[in-house]
């Protein structure tokens, strides 16, 4: 193999590669955006920034492509609803109301004024909890979702609130809406006269079964004839609902009033008109693929209705992005070079369209759309995208496969092999792979452009991706299979994956490892307590006992595993069975567990009992416990020493020297390896 000069590469163990790509690249100068809103004179977006504590800022482009930071040095844009947040801010003209991550608090934001709350201050820290709001047309009020921690009570309410901060103290939030054990995506009408949100209850997650409700908004901004359009009704407190439904989620008005909302009923995510009168659905274009993705945060937005009263919306295929103008039943798109797009909005005047669009082979890009001349779609990229100046021919690109996994059903996954521009590998020899399990576990694995895939792959790992059974993006009722089957499906699809790979001379079979993070991290553990496919294995905040969590975790997923496992106690044992604690005689393989102290979603226990569990084995592991860490690391100086340490013990354990390393991570009983 030979360079772009026609030298011949020199040849370096899988592994051993020397990388363009540090930890500390993976934070420094990154800058990830994660939501946007057109403006009037701009576009405004925040992106997260490592470097700075992992800090959300909310940034502002005007039309002369000048780029200013909206809010203080001291701001951190979050909002803790459900503790996943998102829609932790939203934009009316050339007003920013945005939530602060330190008291939780309400802001109005203007041009070249302070922040200032529009909301009381909480009777305890972050106990008033604000996400997902609008402005009504006349500019008086925010409609908003707010959660309510007050007295060990949980409460999920839609709420309204004074628009412009009071003279002396704020006045108190007036609760449009309660009595539902979640609610979400309050949208109202153009003429301000009704609103729609979505509502669901224990034991649903917002993928399995929600509920579409209207209501009329009186003069004094009360609600009145409140009534279920869609979805499954509202059922009493302490009766379980049924996870049988349909999965309704980000509703929405056009100019001329007409609802609109998405709807798993296909099967698949699809965009639907809705009729107030019967509450009937009508396919804006039936796809056979998903318009969105599961609810996992707030401020989720796959379509848009222009002033023509046409739709456009966007999901993912095979071949990548589409944005789709639905005219009648007739789509227009042009080929884009993006892997997905998502937070899709249209700015007041109609003109222009913004995404978040996840590329290829570079970092997530703030996008602007508008029609140019003959219908054609015209893009523009609005933020400054690295491409960390890598060489093409050194970045994995992944291939969709298909592999077979238990009882002759089918698995998905990406799967990228190593990549460099630089070295190449002794002739005959197999990659180290490494089986990537995502979180969720109602989540999925995307193509878009990740540096910290390629910090694996530039190094001589293989790496695969895998879209387990229960994963979403290919229809309600793959989505289902794990129902009842966690740390089953997915523990077998990961496995099937490995031995796959492996299989197919991709992979050295003796060098198997697995990673995952949070559910992902449960699959980790379940696979090395229950299996013997994988040599080591890498859990990030992962789940050991999942009783313990069903006993111990937030409101959100506090019933979660109830569709997962079974419904907690009365399915005490299944819980029992399914634990990675009780294979304690399964853990021989060496294992590195990194977990945040501030966790509130998988708390700290669950690392330390699976810790203390390889320890009275005297199983080779590591752990690293990071402070001021919630559920994922945000600090640059923690993801630093978490990869970095990760690849140490990849490389102590798989017998090869990583090149640039600076410390090596400590390992107990490694004398066992």
């Amino acid at each position: 193999m030979s360079d772009s000069t026609g030298s011949e590469l020199p040849v370096v163990p899988f592994g051993a590669w020397p990388s363009p790509i540090s930890a500390a690249d993976l934070v420094s100068g990154v800058t990830r955006p994660n939501e946007v809103w057109p403006g009037e004179s701009g576009t405004w977006w925040s992106q997260a920034r490592p470097d700075q504590g992992g800090r959300e800022q909310l940034v502002f482009r005007a039309d002369d492509g000048t780029i200013t930071d909206v809010l203080g040095p001291d701001w951190n844009v979050r909002t803790r609803v459900h503790e996943y947040g998102g829609a932790a801010w939203w934009v009316a003209g050339d007003v920013v109301f945005a939530v602060k991550w330190d008291d939780q608090r309400l802001y109005r934001a203007e041009p070249g004024k302070r922040p200032v709350p529009i909301t009381p201050a909480p009777p305890t820290k972050a106990a008033w909890r604000y996400a997902d709001g609008r402005l009504t047309p006349d500019g008086k009020t925010v409609i908003c979702v707010r959660e309510s921690h007050e007295g060990g009570d949980v409460r999920n309410e839609i709420v309204a609130i004074a628009a412009a901060p009071g003279d002396t103290e704020n006045p108190a939030p007036k609760v449009l809406v309660t009595g539902a054990d979640f609610v979400a995506a309050p949208r109202i009408s153009p003429d301000g006269r009704r609103l729609a949100w979505i509502e669901w209850q224990h034991p649903n997650m917002p993928w399995d079964s929600t509920s579409l409700w209207t209501a009329e908004i009186l003069d004094d901004g009360s609600l009145a004839d409140a009534h279920l359009l869609a979805g499954a009704a509202r059922v009493g407190h302490g009766r379980a609902a049924s996870r049988d439904g349909q999965s309704l989620m980000q509703p929405g008005f056009g100019p001329d009033g007409q609802l609109y909302v998405i709807s798993d009923l296909s099967q698949w995510w699809n965009l639907y008109r809705v009729d107030e009168n019967s509450g009937s659905l009508s396919p804006v274009l039936a796809l056979h693929t998903e318009v969105g993705g599961p609810a996992w945060v707030f401020g989720n937005s796959d379509y848009a209705v222009d002033a023509e009263q046409q739709v456009w919306l966007t999901y993912t295929d095979d071949k990548g992005a589409n944005l789709v103008r639905v005219d009648g039943t007739s789509p227009e798109t042009d080929p884009l070079p993006f892997v997905s797009l998502e937070r899709l909005r249209l700015s007041p005047d109609g003109s222009r369209l913004t995404a978040i669009a996840a590329q290829a082979t570079a970092e997530i890009a703030v996008v602007e759309f508008r029609v140019g001349a003959q219908g054609k779609l015209d893009w523009t990229i609005l933020n400054e995208v690295s491409d960390h100046r890598l060489d093409p021919a050194g970045i994995s690109v992944p291939r969709h496969v298909t592999f077979p996994s238990v009882g002759g059903r089918d698995a998905h996954a990406l799967l990228y092999p190593p990549a460099s521009a630089s070295v190449q590998a002794p002739e005959g020899a197999r990659p180290p792979l490494i089986v990537t399990v995502h979180g969720g576990p109602t989540s999925a694995a995307s193509s878009a452009f990740r540096l910290s895939t390629q910090y694996w792959t530039s190094r001589g790992f293989a790496v695969i991706d895998v879209n387990y059974g229960g994963s979403t993006g290919y229809g309600r009722s793959y989505r289902k299979l794990l129902d009842a089957s966690w740390g089953i499906v997915d523990v077998e699809d990961a496995c099937a994956a490995a031995l796959w790979v492996a299989a197919q001379g991709l992979a050295d079979a003796s060098r198997l490892a697995i990673r995952g993070g949070s559910a992902g991290g449960y699959t980790v553990l379940a696979s090395l307590a229950t299996r013997d496919v994988f040599t080591a294995g890498a859990s990030l905040y992962g789940v050991a006992d999942l009783g313990a969590l069903a006993s111990d975790t937030h409101k959100f997923e506090s019933r979660y595993l109830d569709g997962l496992v079974g419904p907690w106690p009365q399915a005490k044992d299944t819980y029992t069975e399914r634990s990675p604690l009780s294979h304690i005689d399964g853990f021989d393989r060496p294992l590195i567990v990194l977990q945040g102290d501030e966790d509130a979603v998988v708390p700290p226990a669950q690392a330390e009992m699976i810790v203390a569990a390889l320890a009275e084995k005297q199983v080779p592991h590591s752990y690293l416990l990071f402070a001021g860490e919630q559920h994922g690391f945000r600090k640059a100086e923690n993801i630093i020493r978490a990869f970095e340490s990760e690849l140490s013990f990849y490389g102590k354990v798989f017998g090869f020297d990583p090149a640039g390393l600076n410390e090596p991570v400590p390992i107990r009983f490694a004398e066992n390896l």
